[in-house]
C-alpha cells in the first residue's frame, strides 16, 4: 500500500526537472540557423546597377538568356534560434534547419564572419576567372576580368562566374549562346583547375531558381539527392563535376543532344 502511494510522488518529483528542462528548451537559444531561398543574380547582367562581369583586353559578345547564381538567406550569426523556430523549420519545405557551424564559422564575431565570407567570395572570383580563361586558352596577362556582386559572400557562385565569362567571350564556341537563350541557374564552387565542388542548401536554391524564372539547374553531382528532395515542378537538374563537362552539357542541351541527369 505504501509503495503504491509513494510511486506517484516519485513520478511527480522526477517530472519536475523534466518540465523545467522542456521549459528551458523552449526559451533557450539553440546552435542552429534557419535558412530559406535567397536572392539570385544573373551573372550575364547587372546587379544593383553595375555589371556583374566586366572584361577588358578581349572582344566580348552580346548574350541572350540568363545564368543565375543562387543563394540561401539564413538567420544571422547573432540571432537566437529557439525551439519554436526549429520545429517550424523542420515542417516547412521552404525552410531548412541547419547546424550553425555549417552556415557560419564557429566562434567568430559577426564582423569576422562577414570578413571571412568576403574573402571566400574574392578567392572564388579569382579561381573562377583563372578556370574560365584557362579553359578558353586566354592569357590572363592580356585579358582582365572584374567580378562584382554586392551583398553576397562565400564561394558558391564560382561555377556560374566561370560560365558567365565563357559566354561573354566565346558563347557556345559556334556563334551561339551558352544558355541557348534559356534562364539557367545553378550553384557550385570552382577551383583554378575547373573542378566543381559541393556547397549545401541546394534544395532551397532550386526553389529560388524556380521563383526567378529558371527551368534548368546546374548542381554539383554529389548533391543530386539533396536537390531532388524538394525539386520544384518543371525544373531540370543537370549534375556537374568540372567546368569542361558543364560547358559540354550546356552545348548538348542547346542542340537537343544527350544531357546527364540526376
Amino acid at each position: 500500500m505504501l509503495s503504491r502511494l509513494s510511486r506517484p510522488k516519485a513520478v511527480a518529483v522526477c517530472a519536475a526537472p523534466v518540465v523545467a528542462l522542456l521549459a528551458s528548451a523552449v526559451v533557450a537559444p539553440l546552435p542552429f540557423a534557419v535558412a530559406q531561398p535567397g536572392m539570385t543574380a544573373d551573372v550575364l547582367g547587372e546587379n544593383k546597377g553595375k555589371p556583374v562581369i566586366t572584361i577588358t583586353g578581349a572582344p566580348t559578345r552580346d548574350t541572350s538568356g540568363q545564368l543565375r547564381m543562387t543563394t540561401i538567406a539564413a538567420t544571422g550569426p547573432d540571432v537566437d534560434v529557439r525551439l519554436g523556430n526549429v520545429l517550424d523549420g523542420w515542417f516547412r519545405t521552404d525552410q531548412a534547419v541547419m547546424p550553425r557551424d555549417a552556415v557560419y564559422p564557429s566562434g567568430e564575431s559577426t564582423k569576422e564572419i562577414e570578413q571571412h565570407n568576403a574573402e571566400e567570395m574574392r578567392k572564388s572570383q579569382d579561381a573562377a576567372t583563372e578556370a574560365a580563361l584557362s579553359y578558353l586558352g586566354e592569357d590572363p596577362d592580356d585579358v582582365k576580368v572584374k567580378l562584382e556582386l554586392a551583398d553576397v559572400g562565400g564561394p558558391s557562385a564560382g561555377l556560374l562566374f566561370s560560365l558567365g565569362i565563357i559566354d561573354k567571350l566565346d558563347g557556345d564556341g559556334a556563334g551561339g549562346d551558352l544558355t541557348g537563350g534559356r534562364t539557367i541557374a545553378g550553384t557550385g564552387t570552382i577551383d583554378a583547375e575547373g573542378t566543381v565542388g559541393a556547397v549545401g542548401g541546394v534544395a532551397l536554391k532550386t526553389q529560388a531558381a524556380k521563383r526567378d524564372g529558371a527551368t534548368v539547374f546546374l548542381v554539383p553531382q554529389a548533391e543530386c539527392a539533396d536537390a531532388k528532395a524538394e525539386l520544384p515542378e518543371g525544373m531540370r537538374l543537370i549534375p556537374v563535376t568540372t567546368l569542361k563537362a558543364t560547358v559540354e552539357s550546356l552545348r548538348a542541351l542547346e542542340k537537343g543532344g544527350s544531357v546527364p541527369s540526376c
